[in-house]
């Protein structure tokens, strides 16, 4: 069956096969986070974005080594499961250079706008996002033989951007970084995975710009 991204707190997985990359989702709980494994297809090497919660799911899903833990945000319910996850199977860990320090694990690689990740050979290119929190980052995956994949974390998903608490100077840095670092530079067929709920893609929101950038929410 094709990919869809639609899980569920207890239910299965869904898994992307690309041809250099196999992307694996699935959504833990209480609070219906979703965690993505990546796994290099040439090396095997394996990284997981978001030890968000129920750390034996984790485990069993990741089924192997780990590489790395990439947390996108500072937000504790996007690594309630990072030490157990670590303590398990010995991966490094990495967040946002201005996030790295309120995320009560210690993190090995802080991360820095623009700079790359990898998981065996594939880069993932680092997106620093301020508004959501200080320091959160979206990871993109730019397919060199298909359309990019992007993992926005709680900064992008169906219907807007991030919850940026009512506050209008929060909201216009995170939509205006969403644009500019996005929108302006990436295409329609980008696929977007965020911390919470179904997958999208930039061509399905683009056009909802204004409302969001008008609402300001």
């Amino acid at each position: 069956m094709s990919y869809h991204g639609n899980v569920t707190v207890g239910g299965p997985a869904d898994v992307r096969e690309l041809a250099p990359l196999m992307i694996t989702k699935v959504a833990v709980g209480p609070y219906d986070n979703n965690a993505y494994l990546l796994r290099c297809r040439q090396t095997d090497e394996q990284m997981l974005i978001d030890a968000a919660a129920e750390p034996d799911r984790l485990l069993s899903t990741i089924n192997g080594s780990l590489a790395a833990v990439v947390t996108t945000h500072q937000h504790s319910d996007h690594w309630q499961a990072l030490q157990a996850v670590v303590a398990a199977t010995g991966a490094r860990t990495a967040a946002g250079e201005y996030d790295a320090d309120d995320i009560p694990v210690h993190t090995d690689l802080r991360l820095r706008d623009g700079e790359t990740i990898n998981v065996g050979n594939i880069p993932l290119r680092v997106i620093h996002l301020v508004g959501h929190t200080p320091g959160s980052i979206a990871l993109l995956y730019d397919d060199p033989k298909g359309h990019p994949h992007l993992f926005t974390g709680d900064c992008l998903f169906p219907g807007g951007v991030g919850n940026t608490q009512k506050d209008p100077e929060r909201f216009a840095s995170l939509y205006n970084g969403v644009v500019e670092k996005i929108f302006d530079v990436l295409p329609d067929e980008t696929w977007v995975y965020p911390g919470h709920g179904r997958d999208t893609t930039l061509g399905a929101e683009r056009p909802h710009l204004a409302e969001w950038r008008a609402r300001g929410w």
